[in-house]
């Protein structure tokens, strides 16, 4: 037996070194136009959920204004979408879906149910711990988040009331990221980039439908969210199951999946967490300005994200489960591949 002979890999990396720059230009331009249809496929459902997006904000201020129950909502709703962010679709995406990608290159598919069972039971038992926890305290975590409430008669018991209805959407819209890390991973973009727009439909529809029926109408808009939470988790899971990877939350103490995705997360939550503290830092300030100033912070900020919102995070989408799954296969030609197609994208 010839000990000297070349791996695998080694012989992967060596034609990839090997190759001339218009071979590796022919094929990074390859894997730019299927990156590239497949951006275009994820920004065109975003842009869709977008104009709806825009569509709901111009209801709500119609229908509410920049009212004070209107600034309890707007400051109620940041908290759970602070912490989706920072956990559900900043940091924990981040360090899943390569995880989850070399689970797939290199182990059977049992295995990789196994990951998402793992994962979805931790994830869920410790965003539970937190709902719990905040429902239960509310009263208590509302004075430093919404201070400046205070002075208005009944602004921070709504806050409170309004903070306990959409903070349980945390824990649904955890499991819709989790669901839809999946599905990116396999290539099935087009259902995770759609799924925000149910949260748009249900808010609006929860505007008209509603809201008449409410004596605080502003009311309405905190269980449109939780409704939404639900339509999103449930719309999801059919399309998982045809990939025959429906999350049924298992413990598993010790899973090495799991710990290293904690491991990737710690690095990746310093990295999310400073815009999305500027942001919740804003809108305290806000609350101590006079009234609608929260509102009139949330719909700008609305404006200025939807740009970014439908052709960068779009993109980004589609890269990463590309790249960790070239990553894990090992395969440095067609991981230069598309590095080269992002730059041409």
């Amino acid at each position: 037996m010839d000990n000297n002979k070349d791996s695998p890999e080694d012989a992967g990396l060596e034609s990839s070194l090997n190759n001339s720059p218009q071979e590796q230009y022919q094929s990074g331009s390859d894997t730019g136009r299927s990156l590239l249809g497949a951006s275009s496929v994820t920004g065109s459902m975003t842009l869709v959920s977008r104009f709806l997006g825009l569509a709901r904000d111009i209801v709500i201020a119609r229908l509410f204004g920049t009212s004070d129950a209107a600034d309890a909502f707007f400051l109620a709703n940041k908290i759970p979408n602070f912490l989706r962010r920072l956990f559900a679709e900043g940091a924990f995406n981040q360090a899943f879906v390569p995880v989850l990608s070399e689970y797939r290159s290199r182990k059977s598919h049992a295995q990789v149910r196994q990951l998402i069972a793992a994962v979805a039971a931790s994830l869920g038992a410790v965003i539970t711990l937190i709902s719990v926890v905040v429902i239960v305290a509310a009263p208590l975590i509302a004075v430093p988040l919404a201070y400046g409430f205070a002075d208005v008669p009944g602004k921070m018991a709504l806050f409170v009331d309004m903070l306990r209805i959409t903070f349980p959407y945390l824990l649904l819209i955890s499991l819709t990221a989790l669901c839809g890390a999946v599905l990116n991973s396999y290539g099935r973009f087009a259902a995770p980039a759609i799924t925000p727009a149910l949260l748009n439909l249900c808010l609006i529809g929860s505007a008209f439908l509603l809201a008449p029926y409410l004596d605080t109408p502003e009311l309405a808009l905190a269980w449109g969210v939780l409704i939404a939470g639900v339509a999103q988790l449930l719309f999801q899971l059919p399309f998982l199951a045809q990939l025959r990877l429906l999350p049924m939350p298992r413990r598993s103490a010790g899973h090495e999946g799991v710990a290293r995705i904690k491991k990737l997360m710690l690095p990746a939550l310093f990295g999310v967490s400073v815009n999305q503290i500027n942001l919740l830092i804003d809108s305290f300030i806000a609350s101590l300005l006079v009234s609608g100033s929260v509102s009139w912070l949330y719909f700008s900020d609305r404006l200025m994200e939807l740009p970014l919102g439908t052709f960068g995070v779009a993109l980004a989408i589609v890269v990463l489960p590309n790249l960790s799954r070239k990553h894990a296969e090992q395969s440095m030609k067609e991981f230069k591949a598309v590095l080269i197609g992002r730059a041409h994208v």
